[in-house]
């Protein structure tokens, strides 16, 4: 299993505490019961982020004009709306969430051109709330296709996600299904396609990043 980089300090941070204080315990000759009291809710602990810090390996879907899920999570919202920050006209918003247990690397939905990005600072609601899209910690993606689809896309922090990652800027070339963030402990994407875009998936559906077909533009 790959670790992805975002986790290295905090894994051998965890690795640390997790050895040392089994050392301490065995140091101090504790009894077996109280080995096991504390030894194992701190592995399945230790289990837990190891496994939050995931990285794997994940073919992206080439279907043409498809537009990937960004993250793995569960689609919460097929809707449309008006899109106010880059767009300023209507669009089909499907949205991602991401449990603490889903793997958090971000990825790019389509291939093209990154025409556009923005770190916006913000609240910590929840990430379903449905002020989180515009008022929470988040960035704002666009990518331009090389046909001219435009394709935006946020990350966004929630109350318990309060970091965010990213690995791309305008100017630079994306690659579908190539990494380009990371948001840690749980929140959601938000997905934005132009209106008349086919859409593959149904509400609760769970999704995978690069693997599923969110949609299809024309």
């Amino acid at each position: 299993m790959n670790l992805h980089r975002e986790g290295y300090k905090i894994v051998l941070i965890s690795t640390l505490l997790f050895v040392g204080i089994l050392y301490g315990l065995s140091a101090m000759a504790a009894p077996q019961w109280l080995m096991y009291l504390l030894g194992l809710p701190l592995l399945v602990l230790y289990i837990l982020i190891i496994r939050f810090f995931r990285n794997p390996e994940r073919p992206a879907d080439q279907t043409a004009n498809g537009v990937v899920s960004p993250c793995d999570g569960k689609v919460v919202v097929i809707e449309e709306v008006e899109e106010t920050e880059y767009f300023k006209d209507k669009r089909i918003q499907i949205s991602v969430f991401m449990s603490p247990l889903n793997v958090h690397v971000n990825r790019n939905p389509i291939a093209g051109i990154v025409s556009y990005f923005k770190y916006h600072p913000g609240k910590y609601l929840v990430a379903w709330h449905p002020k989180s899209s515009t008022e929470n910690e988040r960035t704002t993606a666009v990518i331009k296709s090389d046909s001219g689809t435009e394709v935006l896309f946020r990350q966004i922090a929630g109350a318990v996600a309060r970091r965010i990652r990213w690995y791309i800027k305008p100017g630079d070339k994306a690659e579908r299904g190539a990494e380009m963030g990371f948001i840690k402990f749980g929140s959601r994407v938000d997905i934005f396609v132009p209106m008349g875009t086919d859409i593959k998936v149904e509400l609760e559906q769970k999704v995978t990043a690069a693997e599923t077909l969110l949609a299809v533009y024309k």
